[in-house]
């Protein structure tokens, strides 16, 4: 069996208990050239891909991603690099069962022959993350799939393409990088226990995307006050915040009124916007908290704060409120606050700690 890459490491000893590699050793290995297993959900695709900086690989590397994986070697890019270098999506309409967004496939130009050797890969790989390069320099079709990143990257797509962005961003190198799946010497795809004996067998650090999606959450600040002020409303005058959130962009706000220097704990409403009920005054036989009744509520009490979380509200949703409304049979009854889910309390709890 090869030995050809990782370079200098040092392999686990036989029957040890499976182990994964912190972000952390990830991410030195990335920046020392090397490479890294990284492994979904076993719920979703339940595979693992070998993934290096894109600005790192050389010929030897991409030879031991074409002996040990599928061969089909892809470069996760940022949206606006794709489109710096003109690269456009495969097909208008991608129905992929994951929904990887691969572009056109292209080579060098330059210094390159058929574009399918492993330095002629290596080559067009390391071109693609220079951002010195442009659109002219590449031919399409070719021998390497560039893959578009989510913006948001794994807090917004759990997959290795967004992974292995995210990797190289955090190991301070260029955010591109390249990934292959590990594949069994007998053609099938490499599940958890094989992929942790491959990276046993070869030496190298083995790490999941759901690490990496709590490493961000842990380390990274992702809403951001960008203003406040003194706004008037019925039920008297309120502090304003607005938070952006840098990961989706939505904005998100908070209203505030009384003590709020932990003297004593204030009633805190996570209030999901409800267009028919807030906007329009739609009553209905929802017992959920109106935007309005939290404020008066919060004023009764002396001391509070209103997170109003924005969100994307869908035809289909909007026709069931409407329904909801016309089959109410009395007037509309405030009960207490309706539950969010664990996703809103997670925005709601970052806007409180901001």
């Amino acid at each position: 069996m090869s030995r050809v890459l990782p370079l200098p490491g040092k392999a686990a000893p036989e029957g040890a208990a499976p182990a994964l590699n912190s972000i952390a050793e990830l991410l030195a290995e990335l920046r020392a050239g090397r490479m890294v297993v990284v492994m979904d959900d076993e719920d979703r695709e339940n595979e693992g891909d070998l993934i290096m900086a894109a600005e790192r690989v050389t010929a030897e590397a991409v030879a031991f991603m074409i002996r040990h994986t599928s061969g089909i070697i892809c470069v996760p890019m940022e949206e606006e690099e794709l489109a710096r270098l003109e690269l456009p999506q495969m097909v208008p309409a991608n129905n992929e069962s994951q929904r990887t967004a691969f572009t056109v496939s292209v080579d060098l130009r330059a210094g390159t022959t058929t574009g399918v050797s492993s330095v002629d890969r290596a080559a067009t790989i390391r071109a693609l993350a220079n951002p010195a390069s442009v659109g002219a320099d590449f031919a399409r079709p070719g021998h390497i799939f560039p893959l578009r990143s989510r913006r948001g990257g794994v807090l917004v797509r759990a997959g290795h393409t967004e992974a292995a962005v995210d990797l190289c961003r955090l190991a301070g190198l260029a955010p591109t990088g390249v990934l292959c799946e590990v594949m069994n010497d007998d053609g099938t795809m490499a599940r958890r226990p094989q992929l942790h004996e491959f990276a046993r067998r070869h030496a190298l650090k083995i790490g999941t995307i759901a690490d990496l999606i709590r490493h961000r959450l842990r380390t990274e600040r992702t809403v951001v006050r960008i203003c406040e002020q003194s706004v008037p409303t019925e039920f008297g005058e309120f502090r304003l915040y607005a938070y952006q959130d840098q990961v989706s962009l939505e904005m998100h706000l908070a209203l505030a009124r009384g003590r709020l220097d932990g003297a004593e704990a204030p009633l805190v409403r996570v209030h999901l916007p409800d267009t028919l009920r807030d906007v329009c005054g739609v009553r209905g036989a929802s017992r959920a908290w109106t935007l309005r009744a939290a404020l008066q509520r919060i004023v009764e009490a002396g001391n509070g704060v209103v997170i109003v979380l924005r969100q994307q509200e869908t035809a289909a949703e909007l026709g069931e409120a409407r329904l909801d409304a016309l089959e109410a049979d009395r007037a509309q009854v405030l009960g207490r606050g309706a539950e969010t889910d664990d996703a809103d309390g997670v925005q709601g709890a970052a806007l409180v700690a901001v």
